[in-house]
């Protein structure tokens, strides 16, 4: 395991040395493209190398959704994040990789990518476009080889224009890939859910809502910020699930002793789409998390210290306290971004 992160970890450094001496393309860009919300602070990834088309995100979404990314041509990224659950996998632990294995983890839904600094549970990416470069090489979920996908690419005369088209180059490279599919990535914005419309005066909350949010405000924003609108601090921590972690987490990236145990923060939007829940998906529904919260956390050294007050683990959350937290996080849901995916995209 630890030998496979490091082998990627070299692999991105090389990828990263590329990406710091691109040049900026002549593909015309468009604002409208970066879909940045403007109730949103500025994201942090910001297309500075990568120029946004809107050649290059067909390109990006074609390929997304193209088994020929894993290596036996039968698992794209669509297998596992689908547009209709906010770009999850539901009502499954763990998905499915190449040869039907299992992956590791639970898998996230995507949205609002490019106002995070790190990815994944545990962290282990720090570049947005090194993010499909986990699944591409690993050897559950494709167990691609970049060199094999190149020759694939370019043996296919569609991709071949669409790679000029975008790149302005005959010759396709591991970059221009993860370039194409950061450009699709980045469009995956999530901002019109009933709370954004609350915010800003377009709608009015339901004596429930309101009270979910005031609960929410008090109980759960210090690690689901609202802020920053993200619904997350993009901060690691342990939230009691275990006594002793079978999966280190933080601790496979900094190998801290403080960060056992320690997983990211998620994003609470669109959380109702997103089941089960937590990294390994142990949790079915929205009560079991909120149970876990009221009377499941468990004790570790490296627990979070807003889970261990008043001589109590945990945060206390009465009946009605709950229902009215599930309301408020049902406007969280942004239908607007959710789409069923095309038949070539199934």
């Amino acid at each position: 395991m630890k030998h496979s992160l490091i082998g990627t970890w070299i692999l991105a450094v090389s990828l990263g040395f590329l990406f710091s001496c691109e040049k900026k393309h002549s593909s015309q860009k468009s604002a409208a493209l970066s879909k940045e919300p403007a109730h949103f602070p500025k994201p942090y990834y910001g297309y500075s190398k990568n120029s946004i088309s809107s050649e290059g995100i067909t390109l990006g979404r074609k390929l997304f959704f193209d088994p020929i990314l894993s290596k036996n041509n039968t698992v794209s990224c669509g297998s596992c994040h689908h547009p209709d659950k906010a770009y999850a996998d539901p009502n499954k632990r763990l998905s499915k990789g190449i040869r039907q294995q299992l992956t590791k983890r639970n898998t996230p839904g995507l949205f609002n990518l490019r106002w995070h600094r790190t990815f994944f549970a545990d962290g282990g990416v720090r570049h947005f476009e090194l993010i499909p470069l986990a699944p591409l090489v690993n050897r559950q979920e494709m167990d691609g080889d970049l060199k094999e996908l190149i020759k694939k690419l370019q043996n296919s005369p569609t991709y071949r224009n669409q790679f000029q088209q975008v790149f302005a180059t005959d010759s396709i490279q591991s970059k221009h890939i993860l370039y194409a599919l950061a450009q699709f990535m980045g469009t995956l914005v999530s901002a019109n859910s009933r709370y954004d419309q609350y915010v800003s005066g377009k709608v009015k909350f339901t004596p429930e809502e309101k009270k979910g949010l005031q609960i929410f405000t008090e109980k759960c924003s210090n690690c689901h910020q609202m802020t920053n609108q993200l619904f997350t601090d993009l901060s690691f921590r342990n939230i009691g699930l275990d006594s002793l972690s079978t999966d280190p987490g933080r601790y496979l990236i900094t190998e801290l002793a403080a960060d056992s145990g320690r997983f990211k923060v998620p994003s609470l939007r669109n959380v109702l789409l997103t089941f089960p829940y937590m990294h390994d998906g142990r949790f079915a529904t929205i009560e079991e998390v909120l149970q876990h919260y009221d009377q499941g956390v468990k004790d570790a050294p490296s627990l979070d210290s807003l889970l261990k007050k008043n001589n109590r683990l945990g945060i206390p959350l009465h009946p009605a306290e709950k229902k009215a937290l599930i309301r408020f996080l049902h406007t969280l849901t942004d239908s607007s971004f959710i789409e069923k995916p095309q038949p070539t995209e199934q």
